[in-house]
Order: structure tokens, then sequence, then C-alpha cells
């Protein structure tokens, strides 16, 4: 069991809201509406994401690795190794 599956129900909804919201960016361009108004609505649904993000890898952390951790070994340099370069994909995006 991963270390977000107890606020999976939570992700999910957050997911489905940005899911919204990017359907509503569609409408916005189909629409032909100001630019400036889709990019606004862009940087709530990359905000929203990075939300996400976020929490899963605080989860992550704190669940995975820190197990991963405690166990001690080649395990533990593995996990934490896998959580930087998460860490180092979400700084570049």
């Amino acid at each position: 069991m991963y270390g977000y599956s107890q606020d999976s129900a939570a992700y999910i909804r957050r997911l489905r809201r940005v899911e919204g919201q990017v359907r509503g960016l569609q409408r916005m361009v189909e629409e032909d509406k100001y630019c400036i108004d889709i990019l606004t609505q862009i940087s709530a649904v990359t905000s929203a994401l990075e939300s996400v993000a976020l929490g899963l890898l605080e989860q992550h952390l704190g669940h995975c690795v820190a197990g991963a951790i405690a166990e001690g070994g080649d395990t533990a340099a593995a996990k934490i190794k896998e959580a930087s370069e998460a860490i180092a994909r979400l700084v570049r995006s």
C-alpha cells in the first residue's frame, strides 16, 4: 500500500476538478476568449496540479522513503535517489 492510499479519494476529487478546469480552457479557446483570461486559467490549473504533486511528494517522503530508510541498505539509497529525481522533475517543470 502506498502512502497516499488513505487520501486517494481527496486526490481523485482534486484531479477531477483540474480536469474540469482543463475542459473549461478548451471551451475558452473554442469560443475565442481573451488571451490573458486563458493564460490566467492556465496558471490556475498549473497551480492546482503542483498542489497535488506536492501533496503526493510529501506523503511519498513520509511513507515510502521513511520506511526504506528505516530498513536501511540499498533500498534506502534507491528510494532517496528516486525521490531526488522526482523533485528535480517537479522543479524543472
